[in-house]
């Protein structure tokens, strides 16, 4: 018994990392999980079945249910019978976690056209994907006559939402589905759905370069709290897919090891009215005045500088 007892969970890129930690918690919670990996490296090249599979037995292992699949999710098609898979096995999808995602690193003047469209594809594609055939489900039930109490958490990144030097591919795609995150939630409660986003901090294989950057500490004991371990973000994550979270919907949220907060979005600061068509010759009075007045950009921690 936990706190997502009985509840349909699809979990993307839960083959490693932070997605596999999800996988695990989910389970230990009750939830039945299906485990989506394509099993590709780090910049989204090749395909393996054993990631998903190993976590599948690990599940079932503790007493868990759990089913792998293997379809790309940033595939209209592929997306669409990962959904149906829950269906299937399960009956139902209670919980969407879309967590799939690629680097390829490469700063603005040396990014090519396929280092930016394979990042795009597989972190915003493939979050729409998964989540429009889930809402399709949960709209067809709405309009069946029955009752949603469902979840979809998508994971942006403080690359997206503050910004981060090499990443101009992953931060676009990382801040487009904040801004998804936002509008779905707007669009989907009325059947029943709420839509959240993390922002998580962790060492995995995809992060471990910046190891220095979100404060590794080498000296650390192996039977010390790890605030770099990517299962601090987990419990989160199944707290937001469980029933108690139900009013909560909209959100980002940063979470890293015990420290979780909520990501406060853009709002207007400082303006400036003049009542009439502005003169370009102007505004050289006005700009820099506006900005020196206006709070500084966040650093990739979120901190004010």
């Amino acid at each position: 018994m936990g706190i997502c007892d009985g509840r349909v969970v699809v979990i993307t890129g839960a083959g490693r990392g932070i997605g596999r930690e999800h996988a695990l918690e989910f389970a230990s919670q009750g939830a039945k999980v299906v485990v989506n990996d394509l099993g590709a490296e780090v910049d989204g090249s090749g395909s393996s079945a054993g990631p998903a599979g190993e976590v599948v037995e690990e599940i079932r292992g503790m007493g868990g249910e759990a089913v792998a699949n293997g379809d790309d999710v940033s595939d209209y098609d592929g997306a669409g019978r990962l959904i149906q898979t829950a269906i299937d096995h399960f009956g139902t999808i209670d919980v969407l976690v879309n967590n799939a995602g690629i680097l390829r690193d490469r700063m603005l003047v040396n990014m090519t056209i396929d280092e930016w469209d394979a990042v795009i594809r597989v972190h915003l594609r493939g979050t729409f994907a998964p989540t429009r055939h889930a809402a399709e489900y949960w709209r067809n039930r709405t309009k069946a006559g029955d009752t949603n109490d469902a979840r979809v958490i998508n994971t942006t990144s403080p690359s997206g939402i503050y910004g981060n030097v090499g990443q101009t591919n992953y931060g676009a795609a990382k801040a487009g589905i904040a801004s998804f995150t936002i509008i779905a939630a707007m669009e989907l409660g009325r059947y029943g759905v709420t839509v959240n986003a993390i922002a998580p901090a962790a060492l995995t294989r995809m992060t471990e370069n910046l190891g220095m950057i979100l404060g590794d500490d080498p000296a650390k004991k192996p039977e010390e709290f790890d605030p770099l371990a990517p299962g601090n973000i987990a419990p989160l994550v199944v707290w937001l897919g469980s029933p108690e979270s139900a009013s909560i919907t909209a959100r980002v949220f940063n979470v890293q090891g015990d420290h979780i907060s909520v990501a406060e979005g853009w709002a207007e600061g400082p303006a400036a009215d003049k009542g009439d068509r502005w003169d370009p010759a102007e505004l050289g009075k006005i700009v820099p005045d506006l900005v020196a007045k206006a709070a500084p950009n966040a650093n990739m921690g979120g901190k004010r500088k």
